[in-house]
């Protein structure tokens, strides 16, 4: 039996400079794969909460983040970023509040897809979310049982690469573009 691919922990929640700086890293592609139902992020808080005071319908409006300025800057200097989701149908109320902000990724210059967890039995994932950077580095996201971000790990390991790359890939053959996608709600 061999031993444990190499994983660098790093801290449990990047600056936004250390994603700057990741993001910068790249110079091909980015591709990000959610799987989980749902997600409790700090920044998202506030907002989470007015959609909810809003009645859960149409889109979010648009948010002034570092987020969607680093992704724009990311996209316009030629870097592809991809987004896939793996979501259980009917869809839980934090991927249905996911989806009415999706406009804001694809704006700017992220593809993003959905994938009905049903339809992907066959695929072999790995145990977390991650961003795979140029298929060359993945960072795999942490989070604890009810959503928060607990750690992150950082991996160069070929074979640890390699199932993450094709993971993606597959979820992303057998996605729905978002532009096509239609909510199942409860």
């Amino acid at each position: 039996m061999g031993s444990a691919p190499q994983m660098d922990e790093i801290p449990q929640r990047l600056s936004f400079d250390e994603w700057v700086s990741l993001f910068g890293s790249g110079t091909r592609s980015l591709a990000h794969l959610e799987m989980r139902d749902s997600y409790l992020v700090d920044y998202e808080d506030e907002r989470y909460k007015r959609w909810v005071a809003g009645g859960r319908t149409g889109p979010l409006p648009r948010e002034d983040h570092p987020w969607w300025r680093l992704t724009t800057e990311t996209t316009a200097r030629g870097v592809s970023m991809r987004r896939a989701r793996v979501v259980s149908e009917p869809v839980s109320e934090y991927i249905a509040f996911e989806y009415a902000g999706t406009w804001q990724n694809l704006e700017s210059g992220e593809q993003v897809r959905w994938l009905p967890r049903s339809r992907a039995s066959a695929i072999a994932f790995p145990g977390n979310d991650f961003w795979l950077v140029d298929g060359e580095r993945v960072l795999f996201l942490l989070f604890d049982g009810t959503g928060r971000p607990i750690g992150r790990q950082l991996c160069t390991d070929d074979a640890v690469v390699t199932l993450c790359s094709t993971a993606f890939e597959q979820v992303w053959g057998l996605g729905t573009d978002h532009a096509d996608y239609q909510l199942p709600v409860r």
